[in-house]
């Protein structure tokens, strides 16, 4: 009885696996994906099979898509009504018309003209200007962050928000369950709600709930909308920087924002109304009635593109679109990222790139507070080098201002890292900005964490040990997973 016992659990095994295997080839995912799910599903019994059925689909629940699917018309309705703007293409370089043409077909945004961008070259600043925006505000101040770490100028936006609220101005704050975790659990909540701030916790992450929904689909959006006529997003949290992992031992985070003026905030108070009806619970006519969503005066010569991302929309947009810009590259191109997993079309783009004479530079921080992410980078830091990417890590804390720029011309600037993890399963938001004054501004603050950073010791990275060289190389194996 004890063999047919064995033999039962082994051929379920085996059904289980094979079974699995065969479901990842039919859904026809990213080939480095697919393989990645083969893997850990054929090498680890039953735990493989348990993190496949866990996190390998992308299920956001009943609620949420039915949800969704209520608020379809709104929100395209919403979207038509953006107002663009006059844009003049023959003022840009011609690639730029054709990547803002595939932007819209893959995304549904268009190109908005004549605004105004400033760029906030840290965190501090770009907190000490929300702080003075919402203290200004009248009507409406829309907040939708992933993380949240109370202490410092974090706390100075609470406060302002409450005062806000106080004098009559609509405080609508989003936040992701688990990036704000701590916060959404602290007393900070109550405060602001009971100032008549209304929190909503994006996502939720629950256990009973994992049967239901993927819990590791984040909102990783960093995006402030005041009065629907000025907006901030980029790389920066709500968190002060002195206060903040400081037990991680990665140093500071280092980050940027911009703030925005101009016909793209509109799409950009869409993006957020969207996000909030999917939320919370409120009356969607309400919702339409204050959103304060609508069209803004021209104020600069900026052309921007809105281009929110998420693991609901078609696979691979973001991914596409990015590889598109590098491609675009004649030459040079400059990236910066706190985490690098590529998979192999990215990294056939980038090494194409350096191989056909334009300038690649990848500005990376020295040290990650994710293991695996690190190991799977490092891998394969030395092969760009040898392509002809100038690979530099940054050794003044943990960079995380996530920009690309191409040519001096234009440039994408925002929440994406080059990962696995923000290409495909979190929820995005990226700015495609077709102005040459602020890719030259942006390409000076590149300039600024170059002079910051050393180039990859090739000496060093092709001296690592066997047993490194295998653990970087199994965490490749996985990267598309990140």
């Amino acid at each position: 009885m004890e063999d047919v016992h064995w033999w039962t659990i082994l051929v379920m095994d085996f059904a289980l696996r094979l079974g699995l295997s065969i479901r990842v080839v039919m859904r026809r995912l990213p080939i480095g994906v697919s393989l990645a799910w083969i893997f850990i599903v054929l090498m680890f019994p039953f735990a493989g099979a348990i993190a496949y059925l866990l996190l390998g689909e992308l299920r956001l629940g009943v609620f949420r898509a039915a949800r969704a699917a209520e608020l379809m018309a709104p929100y395209q309705s919403w979207l038509d009504r953006v107002h663009v703007g006059e844009v003049d293409w023959k003022l840009q370089p011609p690639a730029a018309e054709a990547l803002a043409r595939m932007c819209q077909k893959t995304t549904g945004m268009p190109v908005t003209a004549s605004n105004r961008l400033e760029l906030i070259a840290d965190s501090a600043g770009g907190l000490e200007a929300l702080v003075k925006a919402i203290q200004e505000a009248r009507h409406t101040c829309h907040l939708e962050f992933y993380i949240w770490n109370a202490g410092g100028l974090a706390d100075e936006v609470a406060k302002a928000l409450m005062a806000a609220s106080a004098r009559g101005v609509i405080c609508r704050l989003l936040l992701d369950d688990v990036g704000s975790r701590e916060f959404l659990r602290s007393d900070w909540v109550p405060r602001l709600q009971e100032a008549g701030v209304s929190v909503e916790a994006a996502l939720r992450a629950r256990l009973w709930r994992l049967i239901f929904v993927r819990f590791d689909l984040r909102l990783h959006r960093k995006l402030a909308v005041i009065d629907g006529r000025i907006a901030y997003t980029g790389s920066m949290n709500l968190v002060d920087a002195r206060f903040f992992k400081k037990t991680a031992g990665v140093g500071q985070w280092v980050d940027a924002c911009v703030r925005v003026e101009g016909p793209a905030v509109e799409p950009l108070g869409v993006t957020f109304l969207g996000d909030w009806a999917l939320e919370s619970e409120e009356n969607l006519e309400r919702l339409q009635q204050t959103g304060d969503v609508r069209p803004q005066e021209p104020c600069g010569g900026a052309l921007v593109q809105v281009l929110p991302s998420g693991p609901s929309d078609e696979r691979d947009t973001i991914e596409r679109i990015l590889i598109a810009f590098i491609y675009s590259a004649q030459q040079r191109l400059i990236l910066t990222t706190p985490y690098f997993v590529p998979d192999e079309a990215m990294l056939t783009a980038l090494t194409s790139a350096a191989e056909r004479g334009v300038q690649v530079t990848l500005i990376m921080p020295e040290k990650v507070d994710s293991r695996l992410a690190s190991l799977a980078s490092r891998s394969i830091q030395g092969d760009l080098v040898a392509a002809g990417v100038k690979v530099l890590l940054y050794r003044r804390g943990l960079l995380h201002t996530k920009s690309v720029c191409v040519d001096g011309e234009y440039c994408l600037f925002g929440s994406l890292n080059l990962d696995p993890r923000s290409l495909h399963l979190n929820f995005e938001i990226t700015l495609a900005i077709y102005d040459r004054d602020f890719t030259e501004r942006l390409e000076a603050l590149q300039a600024l964490y170059v002079s910051k950073s050393r180039a990859l010791n090739m000496a060093e990275w092709r001296a690592r040990g066997h047993g490194k060289r295998l653990l970087e190389n199994v965490a490749r194996l996985v990267g598309p997973l990140l």
